[in-house]
């Protein structure tokens, strides 16, 4: 049964992009904040469909460590099921992520709509400048910036080297961290087709504030929580 739910899910997903894509085209008239609402619908419902299909259901701890206004989140990254989640569990945010990602066909073009935070990795500081430029554009305009400092998604039990971008653009506008935790990786593992029933245990971290302290030593301090939170959290398998 996990590989019939799968495949359906897979090809229930990929219709749902195509015509999301076509919606998300239609909101070009409409501001920023509007058309974030109406295309983080598809996001909701392919959270919906791996609950009620895949049994991947999900649960929110810290809830309260979330402040009032954008802040910069950090998130560990395991899989696709965060990337998808977190911009409708989270208020909303803009999402650092690789320029290649929109030339995929539909899925890219809907993500395009979101005014994303897009950069070349290969650009080394150039790419810090976007991530600040485009960054703290988002933060004016009221969202928050979402980063997987990772860069790449981890299986569980491992750890990548987390990048400096999203701890730059928190240190050097004075935002706050938000470093968010879970083990999606567990149910919906990387390059993986399978989809395992379970629950998702999302734990948001006290807020770090970054007024006087460097990147650096805002990056570590996001990352040290983040990993020692991973290793607390339940088993997600059913």
């Amino acid at each position: 049964m996990i590989y019939l739910r799968s495949a359906l899910f897979a090809v229930i997903q990929m219709l749902a992009t195509v015509v999301f894509a076509i919606l998300a085209w239609l909101t070009f008239p409409f501001g920023s904040h509007t058309r974030y609402r109406v295309i983080t619908l598809w996001n909701r419902f392919v959270v919906w469909l791996a609950w009620h299909l895949c049994g991947i259901r999900y649960e929110v701890r810290g809830r309260e460590h979330l402040p009032h206004g954008p802040v910069v989140v950090l998130a560990k990254h395991q899989s696709a099921w965060e990337t998808i989640a977190l911009p409708v569990l989270l208020p909303p945010v803009a999402l650092v992520t690789k320029k290649e990602l929109l030339r995929v066909p539909f899925f890219g073009w809907g993500l395009a709509m979101l005014s994303p935070i897009a950069i070349d990795r290969r650009s080394g500081r150039e790419a810090l400048k976007q991530i600040l430029r485009q960054g703290a554009e988002r933060l004016k305009q009221g969202f928050g910036v979402l980063v997987f400092p990772e860069g790449t998604r981890m299986r569980p039990g491992e750890a990548g080297r987390y990048g400096i971008g999203g701890a730059w653009l928190a240190a050097h506008t004075g935002t706050v961290v938000v470093p968010v935790a879970h083990n999606a990786g567990e149910l919906w593992g990387k390059d993986a087709f399978l989809k395992y029933p379970g629950v998702v245990t999302v734990s948001i971290g006290p807020p770090i504030a970054t007024k006087g302290l460097k990147p650096d030593a805002v990056n570590e301090a996001a990352r040290a929580w983040i990993e020692a939170e991973v290793e607390h959290l339940p088993r997600a398998r059913a």
